[in-house]
């Protein structure tokens, strides 16, 4: 039988000792928090701050006269060139992001199809597809250069030349150039898209397949009144994560084109950089960066808005 005294006495020792019972003693998180927010302030918030301080000011690399100014604002943003590098990037933007998503879902399907008849092979292409996205931008750039190399042993032209072709001026022809950038980066992007869509597919409960076949519902049926609506959340989730990575990417585009030929291949985070590392403005190159994440979390809410009610919970 239990000891009530022992009870008593040992509540009382850990009154004497404590001061209170451990057991009601609500535990203090700010201690806890304290060092995390320390450290995410320092190197996450501080830059941000110093982004927006230095939009209103006249900083270069060079010289900082350490007054403030509305002029460098309104200057970088009525730039008469402004205008082509937004369409730029809107173009480069859009067309890679819509190809990632197709790519991505494509693969994931045949994939999870393969692997559920056991198919030889499903490792070997989801191995392939995610060797592209490892590869550096810089390092990928430089690996399409040379297949999109205009001479006569150009990758791209060496085939089209073999199968009886003329050659194609993938990187100095304007009209071509954007595209010739388009394919590089969906190359080497689609993979991530790959990855998410797998893992929406494989979360799908395949009772809903079930019950569509008992139905007689064909495949086109299946995907399109099954699949898209259960992978509604993943897709938006992905085109966020890709929408703000590919207005980020400039180091395929500076080592594949510089930006060229002229500016037709110039996105705004080349702009960008080439406004801090080339021209040493250090202010401009704030504006700019505050410009991209404007866009970027205009387009982030944008998307958000059609995510189902219970995914934004």
């Amino acid at each position: 039988m239990l000891n009530p005294s022992a009870g008593s006495g040992a509540a009382g020792a850990v009154t004497a000792l404590g001061g209170r019972s451990a057991v009601n003693e609500t535990p203090r998180v700010a201690p806890w928090l304290l060092p995390l927010i320390l450290v995410l302030g320092i190197f996450y918030l501080y830059p941000v701050f110093d982004v927006f301080r230095l939009a209103f000011m006249r900083a270069t690399l060079l010289d900082n006269d350490g007054s403030y100014t509305l002029s460098t604002l309104i200057n970088t943003l009525s730039r008469p060139e402004l205008g082509q590098i937004l369409w730029v990037t809107v173009v480069f933007t859009g067309a890679s992001v819509i190809a990632q998503q197709a790519l991505g879902l494509v693969i994931a399907l045949v994939v999870v199809r393969g692997e559920d008849r056991k198919l030889f092979g499903t490792t070997i292409v989801r191995t392939t597809a995610l060797i592209a996205w490892v590869v550096p931008g810089i390092a990928g750039g430089i690996i399409w250069k040379m297949l999109f190399n205009e001479a006569p042993f150009g990758g791209l032209n060496s085939i089209l030349r073999m199968l009886g072709g003329s050659p194609v001026q993938w990187l100095s022809d304007p009209h071509i150039v954007m595209w010739s950038v388009v394919l590089s980066n969906v190359w080497r992007g689609t993979a991530f898209s790959m990855v998410v869509m797998y893992a929406a597919l494989k979360a799908i409960d395949p009772v809903l397949y079930e019950a569509a076949a008992v139905d007689g519902a064909t495949a086109r049926q299946r995907l399109f009144y099954v699949t898209l609506p259960q992978l509604r959340s993943a897709i938006l989730v992905n085109m966020i994560l890709i929408t703000i990575q590919t207005l980020n990417t400039f180091d395929a585009i500076i080592s594949l084109t510089g930006g060229g030929p002229g500016r037709s291949t110039e996105v705004l985070s080349l702009y960008t950089f080439n406004a801090v590392f080339r021209n040493y403005d250090l202010s401009v190159g704030a504006v700019l960066s505050i410009l991209m994440l404007v866009i970027s979390l205009g387009l982030a809410i944008v998307y958000a808005l059609f995510l189902p009610k219970e995914a934004k919970s």
